[in-house]
């Protein structure tokens, strides 16, 4: 890192980084980083008295008696050459998981499917970016075989960035989406942002990539190595696809297909909802299979899988309704793919209780009201808007002839929507993180006697 040991015993040991002296669990390095709204250097102290091993720092601190210290220049740069010198040797591979949307879900079957194999370690959580993957990646057990991270971006150079330090051995593309929108000119821009991902890829690295949507097809083409394509739609050169796809009959959750695989063909079902979810299930399958998983177990794993928290986790409410937690976050691609999903299930009214989409720039008052319309034309009424970008979905929604109401807070919102559900209804949560609409998905468990989530 280029730093020195100015406190402390230098024969002290160390595992894992952390960013967040609250996050300490004893042994970590604590790395103090300067921000604009709180700098680390405030909370070396509490680090080093939760068990951190030792905190990097590059402004002068008091310490705890016997606390160790790491002067560096820059304490971002020193996480980032630490991270280097330890992917040297750690994980033995790597597969970096990117795309607008589907992340989070793929990794996690990805590494259900590869673990059948081989010693797995998964980023937690959304640990993908140049903050957060340096910490996943050094928390790692040094025998791993393969690690699956995620790798993110929200602006041009990030992803980049972030794959050079992870020099990915596998690059696996779910979609590109108008997300971002505030920091992009549009679409094009967006999927040259993801094909940052390829600068860090090993010359012979793999590239895993969705035959069904166009940017992700026009940036892997430019890929010299082998490229292994997945797809729902199309059928021409796809190595691994999935037909027959069926929702599965309540009670039971999520869809039942077939999953062919060159020349091998499988009976599947994936307990997770949306048949979005059959595409992320894919992306995984196509890399499971293109390192040597054999079919039997990519099934077998997909059939224990469950969902990610607040990514489409059902909830069995009393009389018979749901309520589907889609509250991580949203884009108008994935709105629009939760309500199809959420329309397909049986049930007496439908809900959609929808937070504002972020960071959508000039064209969010036009996304919003699309997207209120498309609610409203696959038959959710009442529509819930929530946040201010909202206010043009709830317009776009009642124009369209569903019954909608607009709240300023998740807080507000969640008292009249809990009141008026009834038996037998369908509710759909779904919103950008910055909205919190998980108070809503805790109200209408708590009012509907804390239903039971499913699989």
């Amino acid at each position: 890192m280029g730093g020195s040991l100015i406190a402390g015993d230098p024969n002290r040991t160390w595992r894992g980084a952390a960013l967040d002296s609250r996050k300490v669990v004893g042994g970590e390095l604590f790395f103090a980083l300067p921000g604009e709204r709180t700098d680390g250097h405030r909370f070396v102290g509490a680090a080093l008295e939760r068990g951190a091993a030792a905190a990097v720092i590059q402004n002068d601190v008091e310490a705890p008696v016997g606390g160790a210290l790491i002067r560096v220049l820059d304490t971002l740069a020193a996480l980032h050459a630490l991270t280097r010198e330890a992917r040297r040797s750690v994980p033995r591979h790597l597969v970096a998981v990117t795309g607008s949307t589907g992340k989070t879900t793929t990794k996690e079957l990805l590494a259900s499917m590869l673990g059948r194999r081989f010693r797995v370690e998964r980023s937690p959580g959304n640990l993908n970016n140049l903050y957060g993957f340096p910490v996943a990646l050094l928390g790692i057990a040094p025998e791993t075989e393969w690690m699956v991270a995620e790798m993110g971006m929200s602006r041009p150079g990030e992803l980049g960035e972030v794959a050079r330090l992870g020099r990915p051995d596998v690059a696996v593309y779910t979609n590109v989406k108008a997300v971002h929108l505030e920091f992009f000119s549009g679409l094009r821009a967006i999927a040259d942002a993801k094909a940052e991902l390829l600068e860090g890829l090993a010359p012979d690295g793999l590239v895993v990539a969705n035959a069904d949507d166009p940017e992700v097809v026009r940036i892997s083409r430019d890929h010299t190595g082998r490229v292994v394509w997945y797809g729902l739609e199309a059928r021409s050169g796809v190595d691994v696809r999935a037909e027959e796809v069926t929702t599965a009959a309540p009670p039971e959750t999520g869809s039942r297909f077939v999953l062919i695989a060159g020349d091998e063909r499988a009976a599947a079902r994936l307990p997770i909802h949306g048949r979005y979810n059959v595409e992320n299930f894919l992306a995984a399958a196509a890399c499971a299979w293109a390192l040597g998983v054999p079919l039997d177990e990519i099934v077998a794993a997909a059939g224990e899988s469950h969902p990610v928290a607040m990514r489409g986790v059902l909830h069995t409410l009393p009389g018979g309704g749901v309520l589907i937690d889609d509250c991580y976050n949203s884009n108008p691609w994935a709105l629009a793919r939760a309500l199809e999903s959420a329309a397909d299930l049986p049930g007496g009214r439908h809900w959609a209780v929808l937070g504002s989409m972020l960071e959508l720039g000039p064209e969010a008052g036009r996304l919003h009201r699309e997207a209120g319309v498309r609610a409203a034309g696959l038959g959710f009424s009442p529509v819930i808007g929530v946040g201010e970008p909202a206010h043009d979905l709830v317009a776009g929604a009642r124009a369209a002839g569903a019954e909608a109401a607009w709240y300023s807070e998740a807080e507000v919102a969640a008292g009249p929507v809990s009141e008026r559900l009834a038996a037998g209804d369908v509710v759909l949560v779904k919103g950008s993180r910055g909205v919190g609409l998980e108070v809503v998905v805790a109200a209408l468990a708590e009012r509907a006697g804390g239903g039971e989530g499913r699989d």
